[in-house]
């Protein structure tokens, strides 16, 4: 039997130009870079690591364009949490978000300036469901 790991450390996103896209991360997803990693960050081939403001999530930005993205990076939520994602996303990226219904969980789907894909998720599927139909 393999190792158990204890959790996902980071995610390598590659972006065309890191200080816009740590702008849009900032306003975005209000992820910040981490301190202590910093350092890392010297040039566009090292990477600046950022995260949520709690730690429980990283992602390490490299500054390379010709890498494109095939992986979504999924982040979980409550199901007020989806909500309140939801409306932030449709105010900070000015489009319509839609919400998709997978029957056991609820889903939005973006992407970063980038083209990086992003899911936010809940698997408070009966809340979110109430929830939309008292809007209705």
């Amino acid at each position: 039997m393999p190792p158990r790991f204890i959790q996902v450390d980071h995610i390598h996103v590659h972006v065309k130009d890191r200080p816009s896209a740590l702008k849009w991360y900032e306003e975005v997803l209000d992820f910040i870079p981490i301190k202590e990693l910093e350092f890392w960050a010297t040039s566009p081939q090292e990477p600046l690591t950022i995260g949520s403001r709690d730690g429980a999530i990283r992602l390490a930005l490299f500054e390379d364009a010709s890498i494109p993205c095939r992986s979504t990076i999924a982040l979980g939520a409550t199901g007020t949490e989806f909500l309140a994602w939801h409306a932030h996303l449709q105010s900070q990226l000015a489009i319509d978000i839609p919400i998709f219904d997978h029957q056991v969980t609820w889903s939005l789907y973006f992407s970063d300036p980038d083209g990086n894909p992003f899911e936010i998720i809940t698997h408070d599927y009966t809340f979110v469901a109430i929830s939309m139909r008292q809007k209705q």
